[in-house]
Formats: C-alpha cells, structure tokens, sequence
C-alpha cells in the first residue's frame, strides 16, 4: 500500500472517529450534561469498566435482563452504557433512552414540589393535614393487644398530637404501607393501595379511615405518606398531581420522558417487567392515579438533570427551581434519633436519616456501602436508584427492572463507582 493512501486512510479514521465523539458529546450537551472521558474528572476508565464486567457476566447468567448506568461529576457525564435487553421476549435491546418504571423515586419529585410551594408561601410545614384533607380531622391512632385466646386485637385512641405535613414528607405520620401492619389487619391496607381505579383524593380518603400505626411524630415508618402528601399538593395548587410536576419539574429541567403516563408511541421504549410481580405498574392504559408515593417512570438521563440540579443547589442550565438552602435543608436528615436504626423495615439502612423523599447519610462508617456524610440517595422497587455526593461533585443513576435483586445492585455498583474515583 501506498505510504500517502495510509496517511489518507489515517486521517479518515481520525475525522470518523472525531465525527463520531462529536455527535456523542453534542447529544449529551443537548441535554446540557457534557460528556469527558472519566480521567479528565478524576475518575479511572479503566476501574469504571468493572461494571461492564459485572453486568455482562450476570446478563449472561440471566440474572437480570439488562441495565443502564450514568456517572457524572462537576457536571460532567464520564460513564453512560446501556446492557443487555428491555425485553427479552420481542428481542429488544436495552437502549440509554429505555424508559423505567421508577417507583418510589417519585418520592423525591413529591419533596421537590412541595418545597416549590413552600418557598412560595403556599404552605407551611406545621400545618395540619387536615387542613387540605378534612377527612383527617377524625383520624385514629392503633393500640394492639391480644384477647383471652391470643387472637390479636385492635382499639383505637385519638392522636397525642396533630398530623402535620412535615411528618408526611419525613415518614413520620403514622400512615402506613400494608406489609408493615400486624398480619390480621394488612388486607384492609393492601385494598386501599393497590386499588388502581381510585384517584389519589379518594385514596386519601380511604386511608384517613385506616387508624395510623403510632402517633406522628414518634416512630419512623416508610408509608403512604407522600401519596398523601401529592394529594396536598394537588389541593394546594389546584391542579392534578401530573400537570402540577410537569409544569415544576419536567419541563424546566428539560425531563420529556417522565411522568405518569407514556404516549403511545413511546411504549415500546418501556422495560419489560413480568405482569405477574408485586406492585406491577401497566402502562398501557392511562394512569389516573397519580401515586405520589410510586407512580412515575423516567429514563437515566433524565433522573441525571434531576440529580444535577439538585447538586447544583436547585439550578439547571440558568433555570432555578429552588434556593440553594432549601436543597439543603430537604436533603437533609429531618429524622434524628428516629432514624439510622439496624432494626428490620428501616428502609435507608443503619448510617442514613430521611429527608423529602431523600435518604440522607449521617455517618461515615456504619452502613453497609460506600458514601460520604452529606451524601443523598433514593431508590425505587424495581432495582433504580440514585446518588448525589456534593463533597464528590457526583451524581449516579442506575436503572434495572429486578425487584428481587435491586438491593444487591444498588450496593455494587454503588461501590464501583466510589473505587474509581482516583482524585
């Protein structure tokens, strides 16, 4: 071969390669998140790319079907790979714009709408519950027993103190999910959650019926809460739930594929997930319970503006939706001496508090993954998660639809990101 066809084959591998990079990281800054090779960030290529060789390996294994993870730092996205398929069964590739069903990670847009509002002055977090529900004027407080022949009993008393919104969106409130009520009183709890016909007003309703499990302000209990508390919202705004956070959320950061609903067009983006598991969310038809607790779907690269803005102090590419301190104070631990329990149905885990939606590092040792104090973390019932480490300057979001593992992936992949910071 000729030396000047080499030299013109090198440069058509150069252009090629730098048109390709370019398109890469255009499509990344059209989403105003850059793309950078991991070292120019402090970040390792080579220790990122152990995810690759775990989720390959377990794909292979069939472990799970496929999943998508995103590292950005200083604002900079340096790892975002898709894995494996979204569905198996039609022969569909896992895509970075694969949709999820993200769950309780609806929780946080939930804390962040209702900090909007408070920085408005439409609410205020000692306010009662019942001043936006009335139905929780006359609720009731559980006191279990057992009668002569062990059955268990129930009886109820009137609460020590009020129902306010801050114990809503800390946990706190007494409102409970059905699998963390005594056994012999669960199902009137399931039927109230999993009813999907129900608009989130008639849920709440329903569940001021229910008495709660302790009296607010005293326990901690992951619950129905932010359900309730995205019915507030809804009373406070005057608007449905859905339009509320597209117009405070969605649209400003630029978040198209998350909300309540899919078009249809869209659905064959959805990961699969077997119609047969617990909590199963259908998409096919249009959501008219808008559960602030669980009911949204999402993609990677949206939770990551998400993510960004919140690490940035509540600003996005020149678009403010919160001040600074309140990204602080929400993300903060609200809980005390009521949280970083090792006790079984402490859902942030021993070393985490709770914030709006957020679980909340507070202790550097303890837990059982890697992290800093000040870190803030929420993951969802289908194996999605994600971080945000101000003193890292990191975000991370991993989505995989697997119930049964999701814990397990949330602490190793956790843990690779964290072994490849380098500086």
């Amino acid at each position: 071969m000729k030396i000047g066809k080499v030299v013109q084959n090198k440069k058509w591998l150069f252009l090629t390669t730098l048109f390709i990079s370019t398109c890469i990281a255009s499509a990344a800054l059209a989403q105003g998140l850059p793309m950078v090779v991991p070292e120019a960030i402090g970040l390792s290529s080579e220790r990122l790319n152990q995810i690759d060789t775990l989720l390959k390996a377990d794909i292979e294994k069939g472990t799970i079907p496929g999943a998508v993870v995103l590292v950005a730092r200083g604002g900079k996205i340096a790892y975002f790979k898709s894995f494996g398929m979204r569905d198996k069964e039609k022969g569909l590739p896992m895509e970075k714009d694969s949709i999820f069903r993200v769950y309780s990670m609806t929780k946080p847009f939930v804390g962040v709408a209702a900090a909007i509002l408070l920085e408005e002055g439409k609410i205020v977090l000692n306010e009662p519950v019942a001043k936006y529900i009335p139905a929780f004027k006359d609720v009731e407080v559980a006191v279990y027993g057992k009668d002569d022949a062990g059955e268990m009993t129930r009886t109820t008393v009137k609460p020590e103190r009020t129902m306010t919104l801050h114990h809503l969106l800390t946990h706190t409130s007494g409102i409970a999910y059905g699998w963390s009520v005594p056994k012999p009183f669960q199902k009137e709890y399931y039927g109230v959650g999993l009813k999907k016909d129900w608009t989130i007003a008639e849920q709440a309703d329903e569940l001021a019926k229910l008495p709660l499990q302790f009296h607010p302000g005293t326990k901690y209990m992951y619950s129905r809460s932010f359900d309730v508390m995205g019915r507030v919202l809804e009373v406070v705004s005057g608007m449905p739930l859905d339009k509320l956070l597209k117009e405070l959320i969605f649209e400003p950061l630029g978040m198209p594929d998350t909300g309540f609903n899919i078009s249809e067009s869209d659905l064959n983006r959805l990961v699969y997930m077997n119609p047969k598991t617990f909590l199963y969310l259908d998409f096919a038809k249009p959501a008219i319970r808008f559960s602030g607790g669980g009911g949204t779907v999402s993609t990677a690269m949206d939770f990551a503006r998400f993510s960004q803005m919140l690490l940035n102090g509540g600003e996005l590419d020149g678009k403010r939706l919160l001040g600074s301190r309140t990204v602080a104070y929400i993300t903060s631990d609200h809980l005390g001496a009521l949280g970083s329990l090792a006790v079984r149905g402490y859902t942030p885990g021993v070393g985490y508090g709770g914030g709006f939606g957020f679980y909340a590092r507070v202790d550097a040792g303890r837990s059982h993954f890697l992290g800093n104090v000040g870190e803030f973390y929420k993951g969802g019932y289908a194996g999605t998660v994600f971080w945000v480490d101000p003193k890292e300057d990191l975000i991370a979001v991993l989505m995989v639809s697997e119930p049964a593992h999701r814990l397990r992936y949330r602490y190793i992949i956790k843990t690779l990101i964290y072994q490849a910071i380098m500086e």
